[in-house]
């Protein structure tokens, strides 16, 4: 297989796998007979068959739903090569995870069991909780009988999942938080104060969680490190654009049907990365865009890209669909519900609690689980609400792909290695992960993909002592 056929082949697997939302890595190999070795050992890498002439020609794409916990985690380690990677070289590298507790809470399902168990390889006391909604209970009931601390049942009333927190955090005592939201770390330092003497570190997975700690900071609340994973460019400029923004929309067309965004109004409130890569796709897919953003900055960079930025109470007024993509509570109002167009669709892409005010509508009661149902607003019409207002993606879909979430946990795994390194040096208050980590992140994920960033030239160094003036003499 020629250079030029293997860049072509990869380029036609990845507009697939963007196209459907669907790894070809974990395809079941079908070779046909007569097909020539280097053209095998090519489509093996991806998992699709090519034909002696270099075209695909047959895969199969195991769905994930239908796999015991213990399949479903094998085949995201199996394609998560960045993380693996990347944590045998932090490991070669004398960080030392022996005995180290770690208590994590995130989206509980097979890719977060990857980053659990290579934890828990590395030497580390591992414990995990999640929401219910959060929870894929084959994975919690499969880690559980690996040794892991679970706290996490699809079952639990709100008052259980509450309890459920407090014992992991009484059970591991942790070390090092990994969060999502900023709540565990919250609950734990309101909740369980005595814990904080032994805390090394937190780890914090997303913008709405970097926000509320930035909060915290600014009100001299702030008394532990906090490394903002989601302020790496491998997990926003990846996880939220791509892995979010993308997955939504398929998540959507499932639910809605696969044309649903043929020529439908859609408001995108919030033009973060999980916005842009949200609204770029639907426009791709016929839509009609609005955003609306608060920050005048963004607002601008959505009309460069082509979108009208408009207020949100004139967007939502004429919206087939809104969308609330900013991780801040009550960003829909009831009334921004009551405004809506009858039978419009509602929905949060990323998310956090209350994204949309559900609170403030009287006797409206989440059921984990419901992907859609008709809501009454009251003084207003019936709308269709997608997920309970939780993330569409993640509560009615499968979450981000295998493939980016391997990047954004190799940064969680770097920002816990970065903790233990600095152990006892770093101040309270939000910390970054340096430029050289990003690097070192992007080379294994080239790396691992066959690819390499380039060479520099040997005499293009920068000296800030030349000019052009200087260098025309």
């Amino acid at each position: 297989m020629t250079e030029q056929q293997t860049d072509d082949f990869a380029a036609w697997a990845r507009a697939y796998s963007q196209r459907t939302n669907r790894s070809l890595a974990g395809a079941r190999f079908m070779p046909p007979a007569d097909a020539d070795p280097e053209s095998l050992t090519q489509a093996r890498q991806w998992g699709i068959v090519l034909d002696a002439e270099g075209e695909p020609m047959s895969w199969e794409i195991p769905d994930a739903r239908k796999l015991t916990g213990l399949e479903a985690m094998e085949h995201a380690h199996r394609h998560m090569p960045v993380l693996r990677e990347l944590m045998r070289r932090i490991i070669a590298d004398g960080v030392d995870f022996t005995g180290v507790r770690i208590a994590v809470c995130l989206i509980l399902e097979p890719k977060t069991a990857v980053l659990l168990r290579e934890l828990k390889a590395a030497g580390a006391v591992v414990g995990v909780f999640a929401e219910p909604a959060d929870t894929d209970q084959r994975v919690a009931d499969q880690l559980a009988s690996e040794g892991v601390v679970v706290e996490a049942d699809v079952t639990w009333t709100p008052e259980q999942t509450h309890q459920g927190a407090l014992r992991l955090l009484d059970e591991i005592r942790p070390q090092i938080i990994i969060d999502d939201g900023a709540s565990f770390a919250r609950l734990a330092a309101a909740e369980r104060p005595e814990l904080m003497a032994d805390l090394i570190g937190v780890a914090e997975e997303t913008t709405s969680g970097v926000r509320a700690f930035q909060a915290m900071q600014s009100a001299g609340a702030l008394d532990f490190p906090v490394i903002a994973v989601n302020d790496s460019i491998l997990k926003t400029g990846f996880d939220n654009a791509h892995g979010t923004g993308e997955s939504c929309v398929t998540t959507m067309q499932e639910l809605l049907g696969s044309h649903a965004f043929d020529g439908a109004r859609v408001a995108v409130v919030g033009y973060g990365p999980v916005g842009k890569g949200f609204a770029l796709r639907v426009r791709a897919l016929g839509a009609r865009v609005k955003v609306c953003d608060v920050n005048p900055v963004a607002a601008l960079q959505a009309v460069f890209d082509g979108f009208a930025a408009r207020d949100i109470d004139e967007a939502v007024a004429h919206a087939d669909m809104v969308v609330s993509a900013t991780g801040v509570r009550h960003t829909i109002t009831v009334e921004h519900m009551r405004r809506m167009r009858e039978r419009a669709v509602l929905a949060v892409i990323g998310g956090i609690a209350n994204e949309i005010a559900l609170d403030h509508i009287p006797g409206f009661r989440a059921e984990t689980g419901l992907a859609r149902r008709e809501l009454d607003v009251p003084g207003g019409p019936t709308l269709i609400l997608l997920s309970e207002g939780d993330g569409v993606n993640y509560t009615a879909g499968g979450g981000n792909p295998i493939e980016i979430m391997d990047l954004s946990f190799a940064v969680q795994a770097s920002a816990v290695a970065h903790l233990l390194t600095h152990r006892g040096a770093l101040a309270p208050g939000l910390h970054r992960l340096d430029e050289a980590t990003d690097r070192r992140i992007a080379a294994v994920a080239l790396e691992t993909r066959g690819y390499q960033a380039s060479h520099a030239v040997a005499d293009n160094g920068y000296d800030w002592t030349l000019t052009r003036f200087k260098e025309a003499r």
